[in-house]
């Protein structure tokens, strides 16, 4: 009670200081960095990322990029090459001219060269950066060039990509929380008693998003999903903590004769129930940090910081705001829509058993679906873009006229012979699906020597400590075709220099699909294991968290298993993420109704009266609840024209549905068949002791 007294006493102290802060978090969110790139959170101890360090270090080169010129003759393409040299942080610019350089006559370089990077009136240009491909420079450097070069010029590769798509979420961003804000609202507007209410939610919400946002300028920087979604579900899942702290209010002004005592008695039943509520969600996000693939820990860390903030905002700023504004708050009241719930909850423990068998019918199908959903999942970020994106575009007349959908960049032994060289170039080149393969000895050809070449040529292809190879390959990535051309590639160049590295998009793309399958692992049982341990704790019981998880995992695996029924395929990110968000955010239904059944069982109540109870008062909260959940994210599901984001919104929206149904009407049933054990298995739970 302490604390809440002191809420309500400094309350206008605690609005000031809420606008005050607002400031320095708007700076921080503005100048918080945003990486796009998902490749950026593979483990530094991965050949492959150590591979690009050493093509920055070695070369100078990181970012690679083929550019496509439409009906371009050969002087279109110099000065092109000459201009597109003069953009900051370009380091090579590399076409069939450039190659001879004047130094070689064009009819001594090889005709498969000139094959590969020539298709009928079509032209490819290859341009290295001398910064990493989803860096601010290079994105910088790709907006520059297209500006050159205009609508004659298709930019393809990751960092063209990353670009478009930094253009794309800066541009719909905005719109997603707008999208959020207003349905949320409406929501709240119709399942709640007060038509002004969920105004003064969302600003004591959104001042703690700003927060949030704002101090992820000490994290350095986060990714685009990171930013797109954290303010969706921080919005999401504290507005229960909004509604717990309005109804504990309402019901404490009917007992006390002060507003402000009432308002004191409020948010100390808030503190109480919503920290333990909080606990569950923020285990689910911090499980995430145990991923390998650190995207989880940059997500699993905002989460649960928002999390944090939101209840702390609940319990002083909501309370400060709902004080001053208590006559407008007490003319706008109404009555809810949700109706009585007392006779369906009476019908629907009557019928229990139709639930249980219910719940057995679903759980095979459901989890053969999960399973077949996570073997299914694509890992190629491009995939998730818009068709006519610019970079789509470009990335696929190059498959379609030049044959080639993934570039590789072999790293060997400088001191490789000339012979060896030669060796291991043809190699690679007959490997199934390799379109060209360009090296120096490439280049050469058996009737130009080295020492012919300028410097500037040489530099391309050798370093004090390495060769390089270019490889382009006519396989997609993340297929299979592309996983036996990796693993095929690595071999050979491994029997030529043990130290060798196999670098790029698809190399990566490899390492990340081995990661994120053991990450899912990892982060279930941890997000499982945790949230076990917490109602253990919470509810004095060694049966109630066994049935609780056993409940919301068969949620789980109806939503996530909906899609291999559905025939659709779900980004890499999502099955790792939604089992965890969706575990810790809803597994507070069957907490908050579970509470309810322990008390009425504990007050002496038989267990069809205490069940009914409990399921009768709990449908209301729960229904806002997911209500809400499902509102915040359904219409940025609908709107969003990136499909890592638009299936993570998708999933919790169905997600929050599915969750509050298995809630709503199999754990009452869970209740009645088990009761006995969970009285023998849990603290508390028998009845007073009549006096």
């Amino acid at each position: 009670m302490k604390f809440g007294k002191a809420v309500v006493k400094c309350r206008v102290v605690i609005l000031i200081a809420a606008v005050v802060l607002l400031v320095p978090s708007v700076l921080g969110m503005i100048f918080t960095r945003v990486n796009y790139d998902m490749l950026n959170y593979l483990p530094e101890d991965l050949d492959t990322v150590k591979g690009q360090h050493y093509m920055l270090d070695d070369f100078g080169k990181g970012a690679f990029s083929f550019l496509i010129f439409e009906n371009a003759d050969e002087k279109t393409m110099r000065d092109a090459s000459k201009q597109i040299k003069e953009v900051e942080h370009v380091a090579t610019v590399l076409n069939f001219s450039d190659i001879a350089d004047g130094a070689v006559p064009e009819e001594l370089l090889p005709d498969k060269i000139y094959d590969a990077l020539n298709s009928g009136s079509d032209s490819l240009m290859a341009v290295f950066f001398d910064s990493s491909s989803s860096s601010d420079e290079t994105m910088n450097a790709i907006t520059q060039i297209r500006k050159i070069c205009g609508r004659q010029c298709l930019v393809s590769g990751i960092s063209a990509m990353v670009t478009d798509l930094r253009e794309l979420c800066e541009r719909e961003e905005a719109v997603y929380v707008a999208i959020a804000v207003v349905l949320a609202v409406l929501a709240m507007m119709l399942f709640m008693d007060n038509f002004l209410v969920p105004f003064v939610f969302l600003a004591s919400i959104g001042a703690a998003i700003l927060l949030n946002l704002g101090s992820n300028f000490f994290l350095g920087e986060i990714s685009y999903i990171t930013k797109a979604l954290s303010a969706v579900l921080q919005l999401a899942v504290t507005m229960d903590y909004s509604i717990f702290l309005w109804s504990s209010y309402n019901e404490q002004k009917q007992k006390c004769p002060d507003n402000r005592e009432a308002m004191a008695k409020a948010i100390h039943e808030t503190v109480t129930s919503v920290l333990g509520s909080s606990v569950t969600t923020v285990a689910g996000f911090i499980a995430l940090c145990f991923m390998t693939f650190t995207l989880g820990r940059d997500l699993g860390i905002v989460m649960a910081k928002g999390v944090l903030l939101g209840v702390l905002g609940c319990v002083t700023v909501l309370p400060s705001m709902v004080l001053v504004l208590d006559k407008p708050l007490t003319k706008t009241m109404h009555r809810s829509l949700i109706p009585k719930t007392k006779k369906l909850a009476a019908g629907m423990v009557k019928i229990f058993p139709v639930f249980i068998i219910l719940f057995g019918a679903l759980a095979v199908p459901a989890f053969y679906g999960y399973n077949q959903t996570n073997s299914e999942v694509y890992y190629d970020i491009s995939k998730s873009l818009p068709k006519d994106m610019a970079n789509v575009v470009a990335n696929t007349k190059l498959k379609e006229e030049f044959g080639m959908s993934n570039t590789h960049m072999v790293l060997v032994d400088s001191n490789l012979g000339q012979k060896e060289m030669r060796s291991l170039t043809a190699e690679l080149k007959d490997t199934d699906g390799i379109k060209l393969a360009l090296g120096l000895d490439s280049v050469v050809g058996s009737m130009v020597p080295e020492e012919m070449l300028p410097d500037s040529i040489k530099s391309i292809f050798k370093s004090d400590r390495f060769q390089m190879i270019i490889l382009s390959s006519e396989y997609s990535t993340a297929s299979p075709e592309m996983k036996a051309q990796v693993s095929a590639l690595k071999k050979i160049i491994k029997s030529y220099d043990p130290d060798s590295l196999l670098v790029g998009e698809a190399a990566c793309t490899d390492d990340l699909i081995n990661i994120t399958s053991v990450d899912f692992a990892t982060v279930n049982t941890i997000s499982i294991a945790a949230i076990f341990i917490i109602i253990m704790i919470v509810e004095k019981s060694i049966t109630l968290p066994v049935i609780l998880v056993a409940v919301i995992e068969l949620a789980i695996f109806i939503n996530l298993g909906m899609p291999h029924y559905m025939g659709e395929s779900l980004p890499f990110i999502a099955p790792i993420c939604i089992s965890t968000i969706q575990l810790g955010a809803t597994v507070d239904y069957a907490i908050l109704m579970t509470t309810r059944y322990k008390r009425e069982r504990h007050l002496g109540n038989d267990k069809r009266t205490a069940v009914i109870t409990a399921l009768e008062t709990s449908i209301p909260s729960i229904v806002v609840s997911a209500m809400g959940l499902f509102a915040a994210t359904v219409g940025v599901a609908i709107y969003s024209d990136v499909d890592m984001i638009g299936s993570l919104c998708a999933l919790m929206a169905r997600g929050a549905v599915v969750s509050m149904l298995c809630v709503i009407l199999i754990l009452p049933a869970m209740f009645m068949l088990l009761d006995k054990v969970i009285g023998k298995t849990t603290i508390g739970f028998s009845p007073k002791k009549s006096v």
